[in-house]
């Protein structure tokens, strides 16, 4: 199976499905941090566009940082969170966040609506203004679900897949174990960039479930 992860540069989930035999591509603006897998540096719509019928599967991590719920409080003004949404103002230290929201939704539909029969889309926690847009997610996934012992909650838009099956229960950790692994990273210019890399955990959840599905299905037939 061939299979485009989007916007990813750590090579975490390319490595994960390219170890079960699958053709692995990554694509992402930056340089990939994981040289030896397969890696275009560009624009992933680009990509997608001259060649989306040979992929079989993708799943795209797009820009996320307009979506967050943790980032709604910067797309008002502060002083009017009791007015209805579309008569509040901008944020006068962030005036143009609305474009840049509604640019990524842009992005983040053409991804969802491509031509690719199995897509996955993955996101921190959407507030309400983003699922308005880009829908609903269909799944909340945790890396102490699949026996990482850290919280940072990821949702997925998945097409043509089924849903993620945990591995893993709370009650599997000792008392304290479980970490908040973003809350943990000190503040600094490569904050994000730390933030936006796939807990090991979840890239192999997403291998073993989706990729192993599709050899057990061909060895099957």
């Amino acid at each position: 199976m061939k299979i485009l992860i989007g916007c990813e540069y750590s090579g975490r989930v390319r490595d994960a499905f390219a170890r079960l035999g699958h053709t692995a591509v990554s694509c992402d603006l930056r340089a990939t941090e994981a040289p030896n897998g397969w890696h275009i540096q560009g624009d992933l719509l680009e990509v997608i566009k001259s060649g989306a019928e040979s992929f079989d599967m993708m799943i795209a991590h797009p820009y996320c940082t307009f979506n967050t719920l943790a980032g709604i409080r910067w797309m008002y003004h502060p002083e009017d969170t009791h007015l209805p949404a579309e008569e509040r103002r901008r944020h006068p230290a962030y005036p143009n966040r609305m474009d840049d929201f509604l640019k990524g939704v842009e992005f983040f539909n053409a991804l969802k609506n491509c031509d690719i029969p199995k897509i996955v889309l993955e996101n921190s926690m959407p507030h309400g203004l983003a699922m308005q847009h880009i829908g609903k997610y269909d799944q909340i996934v945790q890396p102490w679900m699949f026996g990482s012992p850290f919280t940072k909650a990821a949702a997925l838009w998945i097409k043509g897949l089924p849903l993620l099956k945990t591995t893993h229960r709370k009650t599997d950790y000792a008392p304290g174990e479980i970490k908040a692994a973003c809350h943990l990273m000190p503040p600094g210019p490569n904050r994000e960039r730390e933030r936006s890399r796939t807990d090991p955990a979840i890239a192999e959840a997403f291998a073993l479930q989706w990729g192993g599905q599709i050899i057990e299905q061909r060895k099957v037939a």
